[in-house]
């Protein structure tokens, strides 16, 4: 079975699962179809996004796209709720909630695409740079050490927050959350623990804005739009360095992001993160930044 990917070198970004099912896989290049657009997968840190056989009720194909890898879009299709997805390849769809469109002039990293056998699969990644058209390849030790430097950077700018914060405890007295806002703060924490499930709403199980969507409901009794993409809509647009708990963080896209959390106050702010992650709380990093707060209360 052979799959054909509109893709920007699509090798290096896919992580393979039961290669043995699989006979080759070709990429199509740019000039055996017209992309509308390039798009890059924008999904959770060091995570891969499955490809589906289909926009809706399709199936896993067992392997996935690398969060950073830029991919061509030949089709773009809503499901039965109204989720965007893009078609990149001859029967392969992303969600295009964890995707982010490539602007003029950004420099996009490609890989070239070999033919996956049976009895291997061999991956090269190289990076372009659109200026020199030279070719770096990083070593394993390289890429360890930069990696053990973005964590670094990252604890010490969530430290550095952390001291403004509690600096600032007074100054901020005046506005404070209200007793909703304390209420759905309360209520968000509580389902801490509980499983991640694509399209699921509660209150065993969520989604990312499944959950806000519940909490808000439960706890204040204001009920909000189901997806990301409406709920960023909603509110008053504040400062991520003025949150408040009980906001509505963001990422991806300002208008139409793929991930939304509730901010609980001191840097921290609960979300249905992953699959693999379940609900969870966690700490504003620069590694991960919202890229929009929303104030609804």
């Amino acid at each position: 079975m052979k799959h054909n990917f509109f893709k920007v070198g699509a090798a290096a970004a896919l992580t393979v699962t039961g290669v043995s099912a699989i006979t080759s896989m070709k990429t199509v290049r740019a000039a055996n179809f017209t992309a509308i657009k390039q798009v890059k997968i924008s999904y959770l840190p060091g995570k891969s996004l499955n490809i589906w056989t289909n926009y809706e009720n399709g199936q896993f194909m067992g392997y996935r796209a690398k969060d950073g890898t830029v991919w061509n879009v030949a089709k773009t299709a809503l499901d039965k709720k109204g989720n965007l997805w893009y078609k990149v390849g001859t029967r392969e769809w992303i969600e295009a909630r964890y995707t982010v469109d490539v602007t003029a002039g950004e420099k996009a990293e490609v890989s070239q695409a070999p033919t996956v056998k049976k009895t291997e699969a061999k991956q090269t990644k190289t990076t372009v740079n659109k200026k020199t058209a030279a070719v770096a390849t990083k070593t394993a030790t390289q890429k360890k050490a930069e990696k053990i430097a973005k964590v670094k950077k990252a604890k010490q700018i969530v430290n550095t927050a952390i001291k403004k914060t509690s600096q600032n405890t007074n100054q901020t007295s005046s506005t404070q959350a209200t007793s909703k806002a304390a209420s759905i703060v309360a209520l968000a924490k509580q389902q801490v623990g509980k499983n991640y499930v694509w399209g699921a709403e509660g209150p065993d199980s969520f989604d990312c804005s499944g959950l806000v969507q519940y909490v808000y409901q439960k706890a204040a009794g204001v009920n909000l739009p189901r997806t990301t993409y409406d709920q960023v809509k909603v509110g008053q647009t504040v400062s991520l360095n003025n949150l408040q708990p009980g906001d509505l963080v963001f990422w991806g896209s300002t208008t139409a992001p793929y991930h939304v959390a509730i901010y609980v106050g001191n840097n921290q702010y609960v979300n249905a993160a992953t699959p693999e992650q379940g609900t969870i709380l966690q700490t504003v990093s620069s590694y991960f930044t919202p890229s929009i707060a929303k104030r609804v209360l």
